[in-house]
């Protein structure tokens, strides 16, 4: 199911309170691999992640990685940017 997001703008859903915006690049058995990410640590605002979902979206994701590797078993969801809805 991947594949049909693989370069693409999307949001990953972590177990922590973490989100991952970015361009799905590739995955594997254990990890998945964003690039041009914001991996962005919810507990640093006040904002829910939801609406830091929605605002990204709005404003532009807010770049602080070039490449994040992230553990699979980690992930909740994803779906992509543009199907958040506003």
């Amino acid at each position: 199911m991947l594949e049909e997001f693989q370069g693409q703008t999307v949001v990953i859903d972590l177990r922590s309170p973490y989100v991952c915006l970015g361009t799905l690049e590739r995955w594997d058995a254990e990890h998945v691999e964003v690039r041009n990410a914001d991996l962005h640590d919810l507990r640093d605002s006040d904002t829910n992640r939801e609406s830091y979902i929605v605002a990204s979206r709005t404003t532009g994701i807010k770049h602080n990685r070039r490449r994040v590797l992230l553990m699979r078993s980690e992930v909740v969801a994803v779906s992509l940017l543009r199907d958040v809805i506003i």
